[in-house]
């Protein structure tokens, strides 16, 4: 739901077997780029198994988290892992 607010996310990534430390070093590098498309991490939760990590994700606009998607430099970071890179699936929210 887009508000006045903007947009909020939940985004639950789940980490390829036996990469799960690269991809919390991709999670690392690629979420401060969030902020370059007015995007911000209110939270970052790493499940007790180690291969599942939550995050809370607002931006500004539709447009804001579109251009995220499309970031280059994201794009890039993900190349670089292959198979390796997280499975994410991302679920819009907005206050209950």
């Amino acid at each position: 739901m887009t508000s006045a607010t903007g947009l909020t996310l939940v985004a639950i990534v789940e980490f390829a077997a036996g990469a799960e430390t690269a991809g919390q070093r991709y999670e690392d590098a690629v979420l401060p780029l969030l902020e370059r498309h007015g995007g911000h991490l209110d939270r970052r939760l790493r499940g007790t198994d180690g291969q599942t990590e939550v995050h809370v994700i607002r931006f500004d606009s539709r447009a804001g988290y579109e251009s995220f998607l499309a970031d280059p430099d994201r794009a890039a970071l993900r190349a670089t892992l292959g198979e390796a890179a997280p499975t994410t699936r991302v679920i819009e929210v907005h206050e209950a």
